[in-house]
């Protein structure tokens, strides 16, 4: 009688951090779109005064260095979702999406 494969306890703890992590590609995703909304706020840079800016990067930084954490919440795609949603009513990058290069 083959013997079953059995986890160690050093296999099973790393199983549990495996599945606690974060979905490190999610957090990717949503550092991109963080990156293309800072992008674009750059290239509006003349048409805001340096106070917005300089809040809108703030807020930017603060957000990109917690994706991260963001990623583990239950809520993260809806949380970052909104987030995402009231970056672009400042810097419009919705409606600077050419519709031919979505898939």
């Amino acid at each position: 009688m083959a013997s079953s494969p059995r986890l160690t306890s050093i296999d099973q703890n790393h199983l549990r951090a495996l599945a606690g992590s974060p979905c490190h590609c999610l957090a990717e995703f949503f550092r991109q779109e963080f990156l293309k909304h800072h992008q674009c706020l750059q290239r509006q840079r003349e048409y805001y005064s340096d106070a917005a800016i300089a809040q809108a990067e703030d807020a930017l930084l603060r957000i990109m260095g917690q994706v991260d954490h963001l990623c583990q919440r239950d809520d993260a795609c809806e949380l970052i979702g909104q987030l995402l949603r009231q970056l672009d009513v400042v810097t419009k990058l919705s409606a600077w999406t050419d519709p031919e290069t979505l898939h």
